[in-house]
């Protein structure tokens, strides 16, 4: 419901006239086809008579063109306003979408998987026009519809029309309540497949080299082929309902025909009608249920709309507006708590950390260090406030980190494995970090990562194009030119978050010795799974299954520690 209140209300109260205009244009083109077939009906009957003058079938034929004419002219402007509509709702989803992530382009990697954000904008975004053109709209019109029909029938037979009533009811109340019921989990499982299909096929892209020289290329295959056939087979189940439902709804409205037909029968013998208006009030039905039918469809689609704005909600929740109070100023230099952190993923049993405490001091450089699930990233999401501890306190300076909001990208920049760049201009690039600086600015922090000489040689120079995921680069020269990027955004506290993963030693000890120097005076937390350039960290935090396993510094470590000796000696290659 929260969702709700936050996604649709208030686009609902924004265009609330163009969407009364539409639901109006919706049953005015239901209206003129049961008019159509009333005024058809009872034309065929009074021609079937070979009345005395044939002025007495001119009315009717007048009413049949107009009626004919008025039902497509009525149904366009319904389409070209309701979709007109739609459309300005999404352009707005999506600009508020825009401005949940453009904010944290430095940190897209580390808050959201690349197949989350191609779900959500690929499906999620387009899916939810559905709600309005596929569900909101079509209800309401069926609604107005049922209650129109019921009312006009009362004045003819009002027991006729509560009986009517019911069987319109099993139409629009207990098929679509049915559908809702049966079809709920399967929706949201087939959400959940394609959120988990565009994740796979996403990282098969970013991955195809790895892939291909590790020889796991048909693994990969098959597993996405059995993905695919599972989610291929709930599909197969909901067109299945679908197809058993709209048959039995069109034995349903067979049998509505009949007995508004017998009825109409009835009606002519004991003189309340014409016999001319037999085939009106029996065609008069056909409209009215084609408007009623898709009322099932239309509810049951309703936990693929939750699923999708639950998705939309845990981007959008980083926009800056979730958890902050009032503005505040940035430290400067601030000190970061880890104070009896606990945090377990889910339904997991074991938990991601257990107790974790540790201080931080202004300028420090702390060297995390953990095997693969060891914590190490769930202690990244705590510090940028992604997530909220269970228990205990994650703090920088006086504030809870996952208070800060958007100021977060003030405090803290992250370097990632493979830091996004884009396909424009590396001056473009690196000007992402401060849409302010200088030519000059940028000047000078390419000349601090030691990319300048490069750069410079290039004939387009700084108006080099950097192609798509930044290609034309080797990997150390794209790590450079995203610390030139966090250099510009001049935040207090820098996350390395694997930041030579894939690189040979000489570039790695090199990229690592320019880190060190040009974040010189900033807080430095290095995320990593070996051991190179430990000497030069103020602590070293070792984590093992989400506990502090080695705390201290190199030299101690080294002194006292016989299991960090042997890893230090192992990392060099020494045994």
């Amino acid at each position: 419901m929260r969702n709700f209140n936050k996604y649709i209300r208030p686009f609902i109260k924004q265009y609330k006239w163009f969407m009364l205009a539409t639901v109006f244009l919706g049953f005015l083109t239901f209206l003129t086809a049961s008019m159509l077939t009333f005024t058809s009906g009872f034309l065929i009957t009074r021609a079937a008579e070979a009345p005395y003058n044939i002025l007495m079938l001119y009315v009717p034929i007048v009413l049949v063109r107009a009626f004919g004419i008025a039902r497509p002219v009525v149904r366009y402007m319904e389409r070209l306003v309701g979709h007109n509509t739609v459309l300005k709702i999404l352009a707005d989803m999506r600009v508020r979408l825009y401005d949940a992530l453009e904010p944290q382009a430095l940190f897209i990697r580390s808050r959201f998987q690349t197949g989350d954000l191609v779900g959500t904008l690929a499906d999620d975004i387009e899916h939810l026009q559905d709600a309005y053109i596929r569900t909101i709209f079509p209800t309401i019109v069926a609604l107005f519809l049922f209650v129109f029909s019921v009312t006009s029938l009362a004045i003819f037979d009002p027991f006729f029309a509560l009986w009517i009533a019911v069987c319109l009811a099993v139409i629009i109340v207990v098929y679509p309540l049915l559908s809702l019921y049966f079809l709920k989990k399967r929706q949201i499982q087939v959400k959940e497949k394609r959120n988990r299909l565009y994740k796979m096929f996403t990282d098969a892209v970013l991955g195809i080299s790895d892939w291909m020289i590790s020889g796991n290329k048909e693994r990969f295959i098959f597993q996405f082929m059995k993905e695919s056939r599972e989610t291929n087979k709930i599909e197969k189940k909901l067109a299945d309902w679908n197809h058993a439902r709209t048959f039995q709804l069109q034995v349903i409205s067979g049998l509505i025909l009949i007995f508004v037909g017998i009825w109409a029968g009835f009606e002519a013998l004991e003189g309340e009608i014409l016999p001319a208006y037999i085939a009106s009030f029996t065609l008069v039905t056909l409209p009215i249920l084609e408007g009623l039918i898709p009322v099932s469809n239309a509810i049951e689609k309703i936990p693929a709309y939750q699923e999708s704005l639950e998705r939309l909600e845990n981007i959008d929740q980083y926009n800056g507006t979730q958890g902050v109070v009032g503005s505040f100023e940035i430290a400067t230099n601030p000190v970061i708590y880890f104070e009896h952190v606990d945090y377990t993923y889910g339904s997991n049993k074991e938990p991601a950390l257990k107790n974790i405490n540790l201080t931080i001091r202004p300028g420090e450089k702390v060297a995390l260090l953990g095997k693969s699930g060891a914590g190490k990233s769930t202690l990244l999401q705590l510090l940028i406030g992604a997530m909220k501890p269970d228990n205990g306190t994650v703090k920088i300076g006086d504030l809870s980190a996952s208070r800060y909001g958007e100021q977060i990208y003030e405090v803290i920049s992250v370097l990632n494995q493979k830091p996004y760049l884009f396909a424009t201009t590396v001056e473009n690039n690196i000007r992402l970090g401060n849409q302010e600086a200088t030519r000059e600015e940028i000047e000078d922090v390419i000349r601090q990562v030691k990319l300048d000489q490069y750069i410079h040689s290039l004939p387009k120079g700084l108006d080099t194009q950097m192609e798509e995921s930044g290609q034309r680069f080797s990997g150390g020269e794209r790590q450079r030119i995203a610390l030139a990027r966090i250099l510009l955004k001049n935040t207090p506290i820098v996350v390395l978050d694997e930041p030579t993963v894939g690189l040979d030693p000489l570039t790695e000890r090199d990229l690592l010795d320019t880190i060190f120097k040009t974040l010189e005076g900033k807080t430095v937390i290095l995320i990593t799974h070996h051991l190179m350039g430990m000497e030069k960290m103020d602590q070293i935090v070792f984590l093992d299954n989400g506990a502090i396993s080695m705390h201290g510094n190199h030299r101690s470590l080294l002194k006292e520690n016989e299991r960090y000796r042997k890893l230090y000696r192992l990392d060099l290659g020494e045994i």
